[in-house]
């Protein structure tokens, strides 16, 4: 797979439509520096902007993948990129429902010690433990966020990747 001639040919294809890259953005919901990256060869869309996008050129998602137009694509192979398309979706949403799971969490741990720190209650008994377990918590929160959300987004481009390599 040609990152290069990708982005030449998703830049032929805009132009052969007569748009903007800002166009292009509104009608994806991405940000023009996105289409310019994806042009520029620096990045490559997600499997459904390739969907969207091979729907949008009324090409293939092969001739897409491969940068030039060629023959019709198998439907087996089609039909394989779809489902790629859906799992990472699926991914992205699981992810970000858990993200916000612990973002919720850490953000009320947060609260409480917050809370009873105003209050003065944080530096004796009882409620001394509890604000610390709440900064703790909060704290371990953000570490989880950021250890759970880098493990999924590797195994997501790895599924990409291997995928792509199936397919060439």
């Amino acid at each position: 797979m040609d990152q290069m001639k990708i982005g030449s040919f998703l830049k032929e294809l805009r132009k052969e439509k007569g748009m903007t890259q800002e166009q292009l953005a509104d009608i994806l919901h991405v940000n023009n520096r996105t289409i310019s990256r994806w042009e520029n060869a620096n990045t490559m869309p997600d499997f459904d902007i390739m969907i969207e996008l091979a729907k949008l050129y009324d090409v293939s998602i092969e001739e897409l993948l491969k940068g030039e137009r060629t023959e019709i694509m198998e439907k087996q192979t089609e039909q394989t990129l779809y489902n790629i398309a859906e799992y990472t979706n699926n991914e992205k949403e699981r992810l970000m429902r858990n993200q916000r799971f612990f973002a919720w969490v850490g953000v009320a741990a947060w609260l409480i010690f917050l809370g009873l720190k105003i209050a003065g209650l944080d530096e004796t008994g009882f409620t001394e433990q509890i604000a610390s377990f709440a900064a703790g918590i909060a704290f371990a929160m953000s570490i989880i966020m950021v250890i759970y959300s880098s493990k999924q987004i590797s195994r997501i481009s790895e599924v990409k990747k291997k995928a792509l390599k199936i397919q060439n």
